[in-house]
């Protein structure tokens, strides 16, 4: 049966389209870990028409497939076994046309994040979803599991910036929904089926996403912040003051920016006296370059009002790029510890600052040689923690200190990054018993042979 139904891919797809055998292995399965795939063949498809005839070819078998797209996710959602088909996008990676007119852009779904925002700058325009995986991820993976990042305070997660999809359902049938309205109010929108699936329920192939206008510049801030409420309060003071609100707010608590400016970073910090809190805010300018002197106004009016200590405007465009860096970069913690354990959750600013105290002070009794580092978007409701120095076949208690506050604070266990198989075990404490059984529900009607993805974010019972 394994040759049997590899042979029937390749029939369809070509000896290009398919990777089998010894060869499997040689490609990535994850980014991040550098992990071989592992999957009994990889299926790499042109066209919507060869997915569509893969789908069904698999469905006909009832051969489980688990599509992948960038290898950036980070809650095992395109974990494959042996005995399974991967189906990477990576050839169906064309921007078909941009509007300039409408601001949208059809895209393929194996088209990189990076690729997209790159032609919409050139014209004129600006693709919004930004995160540190830019260079790698694609636009299909990035719908599926509805990707936040950066801007979210102003332009929303990924749900926002798609106005049309096209899917291909477990069976092959093919739902060609590429429209680049704004408005299209006929039924049900099933794109938003797809958006967040993390393939479960269709194979995403193309996609109209929602353009903006490019900003003519963008003035940023690095600052040092005393406390919480200064944190709180400089948010709504930004968001206040500047037109169209704040582009970016990110947050780093004391443990995070002393990492990434510590021994194993390869970028000091910009500040001589230590504080609970650091602040990059973005704000749109109407002239070009890094000079502000709105920016700097603001900055004036929050010093006097005791919101930050310190503030940092870099001069030009790498010393932008080498703050975001202190924000951005993972290599100062992998290269401090061997393995890291990362958390994405979101809850109610109010209740950020006394849940973040909560996790490490519960964190430090219950394994005292745990590290833990918090940063966030914040403007989102989102923090997202790093644990090292704990193997992985300790971390049970360290998801039961993250995750089950959470349950009273009507809080999320993944703000951006989906569920996955890592998350599945505590879906409950974000979605009542009625609302899994509904995503069950759902599932068997797109999948009734329970073909896609089986297995990642809850079980079928």
């Amino acid at each position: 049966m394994t040759l049997e139904i590899v042979e029937q891919l390749r029939a369809i797809v070509g000896d290009r389209g398919i990777v089998a055998g010894d060869a499997v292995s040689s490609r990535t399965g994850n980014l991040w870990t550098g992990a071989a795939l592992n999957a009994m063949a990889l299926v790499r498809p042109k066209t919507t028409e060869e997915v569509s005839a893969v789908l069904a070819c698999c469905n006909e078998a009832g051969q489980s497939i688990i599509p992948i797209g960038g290898l950036t996710g980070l809650v095992e959602g395109q974990e494959a076994q042996s005995h399974e088909i991967a189906l990477s996008m990576e050839r169906m990676n064309a921007i078909e046309g941009l509007d300039e007119t409408g601001r949208t852009m059809a895209v393929q779904s194996g088209t990189i994040l990076q690729t997209v925002q790159e032609r919409a700058a050139d014209a004129g325009l600006m693709f919004p979803l930004d995160l540190g995986a830019r260079a790698s991820c694609t636009i299909g993976g990035n719908i599926a599991t509805n990707a936040g990042g950066v801007r979210v305070v102003r332009y929303g997660m990924m749900r926002n910036l798609v106005l049309g999809l096209e899917a291909v359902l477990a069976d092959g049938t093919v739902l060609d929904g590429m429209s680049g309205l704004i408005k299209n109010n006929t039924g049900y929108d099933l794109k938003q089926f797809f958006v967040g699936s993390e393939g479960t329920l269709g194979v995403i192939t193309r996609a109209v996403l929602r353009l903006h206008e490019a900003l003519p510049g963008v003035a940023t801030a690095f600052l040092s912040v005393p406390n919480w409420d200064a944190v709180v309060t400089l948010l709504r003071f930004f968001d206040r003051e500047v037109a169209g609100g704040v582009i970016a707010y990110e947050v780093m608590w004391r443990d995070y920016f002393e990492l990434n400016t510590g021994e194993t970073s390869d970028i000091k910090s910009p500040f001589n006296d230590p504080v609970a809190f650091y602040v990059i805010v973005e704000i749109p300018q109407r002239t070009t370059g890094t000079d502000s002197d709105e920016m700097e106004e603001l900055l004036a009016r929050a010093f006097e009002d005791e919101l930050i200590v310190d503030g940092i405007l870099p001069k030009s465009e790498e010393e932008r790029q080498r703050l975001w860096e202190i924000r951005e970069s993972f290599e100062p913690e992998k290269r401090r510890f061997d393995v890291t354990h990362g958390f994405d959750v979101s809850l109610n600013t109010d209740d950020m600052d006394d849940y973040v105290e909560a996790v490490r002070s519960n964190l430090q009794r219950a394994i005292p040689a745990a590290k833990l580092f918090t940063m966030g978007h914040i403007g989102d409701n989102n923090i997202h923690f790093s644990v090292s120095d704990v193997a992985k076949e300790d971390m049970g208690p360290v998801y039961d200190i993250i995750y089950e506050p959470l349950r009273d604070l009507s809080g999320s266990i993944s703000a951006e990054h989906g569920i996955g198989l890592e998350k599945k075990a505590y879906l409950n404490v974000s979605r009542t018993p009625a609302e899994i059984d509904m995503m069950r529900a759902i599932k068997r009607a797109f999948d009734p042979k329970n073909i896609l993805n089986p297995g990642k974010v809850f079980d079928l019972e």
